[in-house]
């Protein structure tokens, strides 16, 4: 293999989101393992300018350049519905307007990884964007890896699963992250370019935050991630609905222990923004609110998760809060919203037992599972520290699954 490889990252969300973040850290962390001085190229997508520009002006990887793809920022674009049409009537260039950033360094790519997570299911809206950029990779002859990823199901929408079924056929390789994905894809008769892996994430380091931002975690705290994106899943998406549960739930919380309870937000971009929702939900509270600290949506990723590595016990919505708990041998209680949780779940503990669907996301619920976790903390924690280190392993063996199949 040459020496300075240049990777292409495409596909993912900004940093605001730190899952989005945790993907791009562990990724580059399991690529240096096997490649001598690689770069890396991400090309993502933002929600304004001055989203990217910050993001940018932020990144501390001096091995990491940042490109923006391309795509109607919102209904209130003057252009969007030009746009329509343009898509419609000329497929090919749209494709090309949206990776134009993109197309002049892929020649010298050694490969595109599409990264991202759950790009490539039904969870919002048809994936036609990453369906894009897996066809303006290939036909430029590059390998296309859909890197630790959950694929599926499609199966609500028939004629697109048929679709997707010849569509995946063609990619280079599918590094799946969990056992559900695996499982979908072979029923669907997709497996001879499918691969186990996890997540690249559970291999982000956790970092202390610098003195400027320096935080002092109590001891025994528990760690609480809610997301306004569950309201999409709660009450038929109604948003002050799951405000007033989610503040009951966390009040229930502080109603089981003495011990602090830490609101930590993960994903604060201007579309889904979990502080402003959980700043919401402890200005309802009507006791115990000196228990309640909420987190500043200052922390990056690995800092949020050096944070909930500190918790007795967390419990999360989004998915990579999740991971940042788990992978740091955390008792972690996962709201699983869909398949993703409940596979990675599956992955490390051969069960779903610490699991709970949006339908059972009651205040008494959620306390009484808590409760008997925090009873049970000792012993999943040795289970964690047992399972973690072979899930690290199967995160960092992608990097020598990719240098078989892409030579």
């Amino acid at each position: 293999m040459s020496e300075n490889p240049t990777f292409i990252l495409a596909g993912n969300g900004p940093y605001d989101n730190r899952g989005c973040e945790a993907i791009v850290r562990g990724t580059t962390k399991i690529l240096r393992h096997y490649y001598k001085d690689p770069s890396f190229l991400c090309v993502s997508f933002f929600q304004n300018k001055e989203q990217f520009e910050k993001q940018c002006k932020e990144e501390y990887d001096p091995a990491i350049i940042h490109e923006k793809a391309n795509k109607r920022q919102s209904k209130f674009d003057p252009n969007w519905l030009l746009r329509l049409p343009f898509r419609t009537a000329y497929p090919e260039l749209y494709k090309n307007w949206i990776y134009k950033e993109m197309i002049p360094y892929i020649e010298n790519s050694t490969s595109v990884l599409s990264i991202g997570g759950d790009n490539y299911s039904l969870d919002y809206g048809i994936p036609r964007l990453f369906t894009y950029l897996d066809d303006v990779v290939l036909e430029r002859k590059k390998p296309l890896v859909i890197w630790g990823a959950s694929v599926g199901p499609f199966e609500k929408i028939p004629e697109y699963e048929q679709y997707m079924k010849n569509h995946l056929r063609e990619v280079t390789g599918i590094f799946a992250r969990e056992p559900a994905t695996m499982e979908y894809l072979d029923k669907i008769g997709i497996k001879n370019n499918v691969y186990k892996v996890a997540d690249p994430a559970f291999l982000m380091d956790a970092i202390e935050p610098p003195s400027d931002k320096k935080i002092e975690v109590e001891e025994n705290s528990i760690g609480i991630n809610l997301s306004p994106l569950m309201a999409k899943y709660f009450i038929d998406g109604n948003m002050e609905s799951w405000i007033n549960t989610a503040n009951k739930i966390v009040e229930e919380i502080t109603n089981i222990t003495d011990n602090k309870i830490y609101l930590i937000p993960h994903v604060t971009t201007p579309i889904s923004n979990d502080y402003l929702f959980l700043k919401e939900v402890k200005e309802r509270a009507k006791t115990s609110r000196e228990k309640i600290i909420l987190l500043p949506p200052t922390y990056n990723a690995s800092e949020t998760k050096w944070i909930i590595s500190k918790m007795r016990l967390f419990a999360g919505a989004r998915t990579h809060s999740t991971i940042a708990a788990l992978s740091s041998c955390v008792p972690t209680l996962s709201f699983a919203y869909s398949i993703k949780a409940k596979g990675i779940n599956k992955d490390i503990f051969g069960h779903e037992d610490y699991c709970l669907n949006p339908e059972k996301l009651t205040p008494e619920t959620v306390a009484k599972k808590i409760e008997s976790m925090l009873d049970e903390g000792k012993d999943i924690r040795s289970e964690l520290r047992a399972a973690i280190p072979k899930i690290e392993n199967e995160a960092l063996l992608a990097g020598e699954t990719l240098m078989k199949i892409t030579g």
